[in-house]
C-alpha cells in the first residue's frame, strides 16, 4: 500500500498518530472540523493582491517596506504558481517507494537563484511570542518539496500575519501586518516523513495512557 500526505495530513499524525493511521488505511476518517470561511476568503484576496503587484514587478507595501525583504521580486512563473498553488496538483515528490509527499504554497520570493517560501496567515488576535513556531513544519516541508524538485531554497521562509485593527468610517477594515523570517530546517522535514512513513507500514498504534483522543478512541 502507498500513501499521499501532505502537510496538514503530517500535522494529524503529530496530534494523534492512531487517527492518522486509521484515515491513511482507510479504515475510518475523523470529522472534519468546520473551517471558518473569513481565513479562505482572505487567501484567494490575499493572492490576488500580490499577483497585481508581480505583474508590475514590485513587490506591495507590506513587503517593500520591510528590510528583510531587500533584493527580492516575487516568483514570477504565473503558470508554474498556479499549479503550485492548486490544493489538488501543488508541489508533489514521489519516493522510491511510490509514496507521495505534496503541498500547496501560497507564495514564492525570489533572491538570486534561490527560492523563499511565502506564506500568508490571517488571525483574530495579534501574534504571541511563539505563534510562528507553530507553523515550522510546514514552512520545513514546503522547502523539502522544493528541493527534492531540484530548485534552491533559501535557509529561511517568511510568514506573513494579516491581524484586523480597525473599521473605518466608510465600513473598509484596517489589517495591521506582521513579517516572520523563520530559518528552514529541511532535515526535520525528512525525519517527520520517515517517522511517518514508518509509522503508517506497521500495525495501528494504540493510544497510550494518559494521551487519550475523543476521536478514535471508540474505534
Amino acid at each position: 500500500m502507498t500513501f499521499k500526505l501532505s502537510p496538514s495530513s503530517l500535522s494529524l499524525m503529530k496530534e494523534c498518530p492512531r487517527c492518522f493511521w486509521l484515515g491513511q488505511h482507510k479504515v475510518w476518517n475523523r470529522p472534519a472540523s468546520i473551517f471558518p470561511s473569513l481565513p479562505s476568503g482572505m487567501d484567494s484576496i490575499l493572492k490576488i493582491h500580490f499577483d497585481k503587484f508581480r505583474d508590475k514587478g514590485e513587490l506591495p507595501p507590506e513587503l517593500c517596506d520591510n528590510g528583510e525583504c531587500k533584493n527580492m521580486k516575487l516568483f514570477d512563473d504565473k503558470e508554474k504558481l498556479k499549479i503550485w498553488r492548486s490544493n489538488l496538483k501543488g508541489i508533489s515528490w514521489t519516493d522510491k517507494e511510490r509514496n507521495v509527499l505534496h503541498g500547496a504554497v501560497d507564495n514564492l520570493l525570489v533572491k538570486g537563484k534561490k527560492l523563499i517560501v511565502l506564506d500568508y496567515k490571517t488571525r483574530g488576535f495579534p501574534c504571541k511570542e511563539d505563534t510562528h513556531e507553530h507553523y515550522q513544519n510546514q514552512l520545513d516541508i514546503y522547502n523539502l518539496l522544493l528541493r527534492k524538485n531540484s530548485y534552491d531554497t533559501e535557509d529561511y521562509s517568511f510568514l506573513l500575519f494579516y491581524v484586523p485593527k480597525e473599521v473605518l468610517s466608510t465600513g473598509e477594515v484596517i489589517f495591521d501586518t506582521t513579517l516572520k523570517k523563520m530559518n528552514v530546517d529541511v532535515k526535520n522535514a525528512e525525519e517527520i516523513w520517515e517517522r511517518a512513513i514508518k509509522l503508517l507500514e506497521g500495525e495501528c498504534p494504540t493510544l497510550s495512557k494518559g494521551k487519550e483522543c475523543e476521536w478514535c478512541e471508540r474505534i
